[in-house]
């Protein structure tokens, strides 16, 4: 329950910055902690705030290639679509869907994360253009096809991208309809 690990996390984080402050790891953790439980309580500024500080200092610290720097750049967007800044959030994912691809290959599950996530960007987007759902439709196709090869058409991960797809085009759709009329 998030609401009894807020106060666990916030002393967690504090005691790691007072007393390991020069292990800069056990502060990513806690801090990373922090922001899961603010983001499960709906305190979205709060731990976009705590996701961008993440994100830079794993990419000061591991580079921007490194997988972890890779994740965080996802959770950075995510936290940025749950407040409404799709295009920043677009930017950075296409950004990190580059580098991950390039970095662990087009089937491994943190390209096909950031493929998804950035599916949705559009998706949640009500002012999304057709481009954008052109665009989000040709990644999530990708994400799908390599998701079943790689986890299976069972899979969770690989309905929900199957799911995300079933959206878009649902989308595309209703956006070519309105336009036609």
């Amino acid at each position: 329950r998030p609401e009894e690990s807020l106060p666990v996390l916030e002393a967690n984080l504090a005691l790691n910055r007072r007393y390991w402050s020069h292990d800069e790891q056990a502060v990513l953790v806690a801090q990373t902690n922090l922001a899961v439980c603010l983001d499960e309580l709906g305190r979205y500024d709060e731990a976009l705030v705590l996701s961008r500080e993440i994100y830079a200092k794993t990419s000061a610290q591991r580079g921007c290639s490194h997988k972890d720097t890779i994740i965080d750049g996802n959770n950075l967007a995510d936290a940025m679509i749950k407040l409404g800044h799709y295009a920043e959030a677009k930017t950075l994912l296409r950004e990190q869907l580059a580098l991950s691809r390039k970095a662990l290959g087009l089937q491994h599950a943190t390209s096909l994360l950031l493929g998804e996530t950035f599916c949705q960007a559009s998706t949640e987007n009500s002012d999304a253009t057709r481009e954008d759902l052109i665009e989000a439709e040709k990644v999530i196709q990708d994400v799908v096809k390599h998701a079943k090869r790689v986890l299976g058409p069972t899979h969770p991960n690989t309905c929900r991208c199957v799911a995300q797809l079933s959206l878009v085009r649902e989308q595309l759709s209703a956006r070519e309809n309105r336009d036609a009329a």
